[in-house]
């Protein structure tokens, strides 16, 4: 189970230098999971860049992963991650989200660079 974070759909939406890495870590599409913030961040990031329609779908397809809401168990370790390591709210959902779904982060966020479970794939 993977779950990729905000910066991982932006890198391969924008046909970024690490696309086609990404590119293998989002298939198959029902092996991932996502934070419902990432959903939130990719929407508004494809809308803002693009359009509205685009947007949908890119969030359409993002919905064939299976969606993990913020609940309080997630909030609670979120908050425990974001002491600990100095982690912004989102970024501190995100990790603590794929740690209680056992899944690993893929990621190109430095913030994530040293944490355990965390596949980062650092920009050229």
């Amino acid at each position: 189970m993977k779950l990729v974070d905000s910066s991982g759909w932006i890198e391969y939406l924008s046909d970024g230098a690490l696309a086609d890495e990404y590119a293998r870590h989002l298939t198959p599409l029902d092996e991932l999971v996502t934070a419902t913030v990432v959903l939130y961040e990719v929407y508004r990031w494809v809308k803002r860049e693009r359009s509205e329609e685009d947007a949908l779908t890119v969030a359409a397809q993002i919905q064939r992963t299976r969606i993990v809401p913020l609940t309080p168990p997630i909030a609670f370790a979120a908050g425990d991650l974001s002491l600990a390591h100095g982690l912004a709210m989102a970024d501190a959902v995100v990790y603590a989200t794929a740690i209680h779904e056992g899944a690993e982060l893929v990621t190109s966020d430095a913030d994530f660079a040293e944490l355990p479970e965390v596949a980062y794939l650092p920009r050229p």
